[in-house]
């Protein structure tokens, strides 16, 4: 540990204590220094020991409560007592063993209580209960626990292959919940649309065949008030055969080259004029009726 030593002296460092016996019994404890023995009075430096923090990585292999095999890496962080050096050094030949050994009894003890879920989600508490009993019984021959870190769980290849799945399984069938409830509201929405669509349309339509009948009214009447010795129906009858021969122009004047059969004829415009005006007689009925 660096100390150096004579047969007289010996300079123990920082972070050490010393341990001197006189004639193979214990003396007194040395502090980091110079020191000096009278060898001649059998008084010597039995040995070193080191105040700093030690760390023990303990693996150990148990079974918890849902019989699931797991291997526990466990960090022990100890150290001497400078008050109790002498116990650390006469009454433990190998600490770290002793150690283990007390780590793999309480974790073997307490695990298996605990199912696997709960052991990943009280790990701390594992390492607290182990503080507290590893504490109790190595206090006694002059170590102090420090901390003690609970660093990784590590089921069995298997167990951790199957978890993965279950959790894989479970959000994939979260994901189809949403997926669902996402189609569901496009689909309402959806639908909303094309009754609104539908409703709008009709009332343009409406609107349209409304105004229509308006305007054929007002045409009817200026045109009789204008004329005298005519008929409403005869009005009626050259408007309609107006409206027939510009639809015929219009479809002659498409740059679309779309061939279209219209029955035509003095009795076909006839026809159609009766049906025109069959359709705003139903018209006028139908608005008299919502007034």
């Amino acid at each position: 540990m660096g100390n150096t030593s004579c047969m007289f002296c010996t300079c123990v460092q920082q972070g050490n204590i010393g341990v001197v016996e006189r004639f193979g019994r214990f003396e007194k404890l040395a502090e980091p220094g110079l020191h000096i023995f009278n060898p001649f009075a059998g008084q010597y430096l039995a040995g070193i020991l080191s105040t700093r923090i030690s760390s023990l990585d303990v693996r150990i292999e148990t079974k918890t409560k849902d019989n699931v095999f797991v291997q526990l890496l466990c960090s022990i962080q100890y150290r001497v007592v400078k008050a109790h050096a002498d116990d650390a050094f006469y009454e433990l030949q190998n600490p770290d063993e002793q150690i283990r050994a007390y780590v793999f009894d309480v974790v073997r003890a307490l695990v298996p209580r605990m199912n696997l879920d709960d052991l990943f989600e009280q790990k701390g508490e594992v390492a607290k209960a182990v503080l507290e009993e590893l504490g109790k019984v190595i206090g006694e021959y002059g170590y102090s626990i420090e901390h003690i870190l609970m660093v990784d769980i590590i089921p069995d290849p298997a167990v951790r292959t199957a978890m993965n799945e279950i959790n894989a399984a479970q959000r994939l069938q979260l994901a189809s919940v949403y997926k669902g409830e996402a189609e569901k509201v496009l689909q309402v929405k959806r639908a909303e649309a094309e009754a609104e669509s539908k409703y709008l349309g009709g009332v343009g339509v409406a609107r349209q065949r409304q105004a229509i009948t308006d305007g054929l009214r007002e045409n009817i009447l200026d045109f009789s008030h204008k004329v005298e010795g005519t008929s409403a129906k005869e009005v009626m009858d050259l408007i309609m055969i107006t409206q027939y021969f510009d639809t015929i122009k219009d479809l002659g004047n498409s740059s679309k080259n779309t061939t279209v059969f219209i029955p035509h004829g003095p009795g076909h415009v006839r026809d159609i004029g009766e049906q025109i005006r069959n359709g705003l007689m139903e018209a006028s009925t139908a608005q008299i009726n919502v007034e």
